[in-house]
């Protein structure tokens, strides 16, 4: 049992590896604590993957793909066995929004509107499994040509900590739908939602071998996923820098497909002719979202001189008034960071650019002296070169500069190796269309921010990696194109 801050408690049903349809030991015995951030606390010791466990995973998924249903069934059954799922996760919201709560520091509020979104998105693929289908060609000899859509396979998920339920859901539901079948790597940080869906999955009638869950660390069970000769697709999101060797043992092993969703440094340009109150609004929540860990998090703000003065009084205004505090109660707007280590990290970014010479308008330490909360953190004067402006933070750290033309924005706004997002904020359509246009990534937000779809498509440019999540590109994603060609006699047509 684990303790809420309302007094009630929740109990963590599930803690084990799931395998071929059921929950089991590792192998090796071995465990691992998974933390409260809000205390350091340990919540629970979840059995921990190991090669060996991964082999079975995937000899169940490779199984369950080859022998069974699932890939055989019409994609009409299978949809009305996630739209079963869907319910069950709607029947379940408050407590699997607590279990994301506890295990990722995320606000209570924010995971019970998460959850049914998630849902939501399971009936959105489960809507299209029924819809795949292929093209007749008419080619120039006598021939008849089509082309077949068929499930890519066995696929490897490896899920990151930031978003523990909707990343689950933005890999697995797809997939499912194409008839693929899986082993799920949730981040060790937050292994506990991902067990509970596996059991909901279970109770909904996926067959067994169809969705495996190895809870476990990156360099052992993400590793033996990634390499693994029997796996053929892999879908990561995560940082750059591991997004480049899951490519690499991608390559290594049996030349599997890859799809990367990786950081990113995401601009947020807002223009003279901005509503100051809105705009800066806007800037605060595109940094300050769950708690920063959002890798399209707005962490550069230009803002343009013309307003700039104006702007930087009242962020900081906002930014002071934020609520940091425990995740669990109703008026908090920000909770603690996932772990130590991600604590520490942020901390020694902020120690940089007071270094490097950035102002400090606000914020820069932590709070308290249990938990991994750190103050909104506002820079000012930031520099290209300084390291707060290069690297992704993935914390509540925002640099702020200025800039005087529209030229100048779009070229700052490109300086950096990362294409995932861009907000900007202005009333001229010429602007917001000609900026648009020229920033290279691949989500733009005019006059909004974080607004996210099931029927959108979703993912970065340059280092921030390649393949859709979201809307048919992710379906596609699972799938493989095969083309089969006949010929045809005596037909009065060419």
């Amino acid at each position: 049992m684990a303790s809420l801050s309302n007094g009630h408690s929740i109990d963590i049903k599930f803690t084990k590896l799931f395998i071929n349809g059921q929950f089991v030991d590792s192998v090796s015995g071995k465990t691992f604590e998974t933390i409260d951030p809000r205390t350091g606390d340990v919540i629970a010791s979840v059995a921990e993957a190991t090669k060996e466990d991964v082999d079975s995973a995937v000899q169940a998924a490779r199984h369950a793909f080859d022998s069974g249903p699932w890939p055989r069934m019409s994609g009409a059954e299978r949809g009305r066995i996630l739209m079963k799922w869907a319910d069950l996760i709607d029947q379940h919201t408050e407590e699997i929004a607590a279990l994301d709560t506890m295990d990722a520091g995320k606000l209570f509020q924010y995971c019970k509107m998460e959850v049914p979104s998630v849902a939501n998105m399971l009936r959105y693929y489960a809507g299209a499994a029924d819809k795949i289908h292929g093209e007749v060609l008419k080619t120039a000899g006598k021939f008849h040509a089509y082309t077949l859509l068929e499930p890519i396979g066995v696929v490897g998920h490896i899920i990151p900590w930031n978003f523990p339920s909707t990343l689950f859901f933005n890999k697995v539901s797809p997939s499912l739908a194409a008839g693929c079948t899986m082993v799920v790597k949730p981040a060790e940080q937050t292994p506990l939602s991902a067990l509970f869906y596996a059991h909901l999955a279970k109770l909904a009638g996926i067959p067994d071998g169809v969705l495996n869950v190895v809870p476990g660390f990156g360099k052992i069970a993400g590793s033996a996923v990634c390499s693994h000769m029997d796996i053929d697709k892999i879908s990561f999101t995560g940082s750059t820098q591991t997004g480049r060797e899951v490519m690499q043992a991608a390559a290594k092993s049996n030349l599997k497909q890859v799809s990367l969703e990786l950081g990113g440094k995401s601009p947020i340009i807002i223009f003279d002719d901005a509503d100051v109150d809105t705009a800066s609004q806007l800037a605060l929540i595109g940094i300050l979202f769950n708690k920063g860990e959002v890798c399209v998090a707005g962490s550069r703000v230009f803002v343009q001189e013309g307003i700039y003065d104006e702007f930087e009084k009242k962020l900081v205004e906002k930014a002071k008034a934020w609520v940091v505090g425990d995740p669990f109660e109703p008026n908090v707007q920000q909770g603690p960071q996932v772990d130590k280590r991600q604590f520490e990290k942020i901390l020694s970014y902020i120690e940089h650019g007071k270094r490097e010479g950035a102002t400090l308008l606000t914020g820069g330490k932590a709070i308290g002296n249990k938990g991994y909360y750190i103050e909104p953190t506002i820079f000012a004067n930031v520099k290209e070169d300084m390291l707060i402006a290069k690297d992704e933070i993935f914390g509540p750290v925002m640099a702020l500069s200025k800039f005087k033309t529209m030229e100048e924005a779009i070229e700052r706004a490109n300086n950096t190796t990362y294409g995932l997002a861009a907000g900007i904020v202005t009333k001229n359509i010429d602007i917001a269309n000609t900026v648009s246009r020229s920033v290279r990534a691949g989500m733009i937000w005019v006059n909004c921010y974080f607004i996210f779809e099931h029927d959108i498509p979703f993912g970065g440019y340059k280092a921030s990696g390649f393949g859709k999540d979201y809307g048919m590109e992710a379906l596609h994603k699972y799938l493989q194109v095969k083309s089969v060609v006949t010929p045809i006699y005596n037909s009065p047509w060419h």
